[in-house]
């Protein structure tokens, strides 16, 4: 599947209804997470007003997205996070998601490790209840850089998205589970070596 026509995570929640839904992710909160920050601050140029600055949450990837919190999350932390390492992700190119709004996002490169982890996290999850892009073998991961750029700035947006190269590197190394939007932490698990 490509990227092209997926929803972000930001505007998944539309499909559960009224309901918010939940997200496994990992995040950064150190000093690796500034230049993607800066791309942030770049991209949310294209927007109305800035999206990713605005939720108050750290640069992340989202393995899962859900329609409801996990029965099982401490069985989850416990297994799949407390005894994971941190990712070092390196990013070298922008792409981006086509819908309503356009979705800038940083492009990780392949690591097998992202995977592996992704793998383990959906032996945990009930399929039916994980937004069906964030499922094993549909997952495009992804870094959100500006998720509402409204389509008269769609095509300026992509041409930069088209001519943005990165050598950025982020190390993340907390999980967490939010309730979004907003973004609301329910738990947290650093990962440790």
């Amino acid at each position: 599947m490509t990227a092209t026509g997926l929803q972000s995570k930001v505007h998944a929640w539309n499909e559960f209804g009224d309901a918010m839904p939940f997200a496994i992710s990992i995040k950064c909160i150190n000093a690796t997470a500034v230049p993607i920050m800066a791309l942030w601050d770049e991209a949310s140029g294209f927007e109305e007003a800035a999206s990713m600055s605005g939720l108050r949450y750290p640069p992340h990837l989202t393995p899962a997205v859900l329609d409801k919190e996990p029965e099982n999350a401490s069985e989850i932390f416990k297994e799949v996070f407390a005894g994971q390492s941190p990712l070092s992700i390196s990013f070298e190119s922008v792409s981006y998601f086509e819908n309503e709004y356009l979705v800038l996002w940083a492009r990780p490169s392949h690591v097998d490790a992202l995977f592996n982890l992704h793998a383990s996290l959906h032996r945990h999850l009930d399929p039916g209840a994980c937004h069906e892009h964030y499922r094993v073998g549909q997952w495009v991961p992804h870094c959100s850089l500006a998720t509402k750029i409204p389509p008269p700035r769609r095509q300026q947006a992509m041409e930069w998205a088209q001519q943005k190269r990165l050598a950025v590197s982020v190390d993340f190394e907390v999980a967490d589970l939010v309730r979004f939007p907003p973004v609301v932490v329910r738990r947290e698990c650093k990962l440790r070596a």
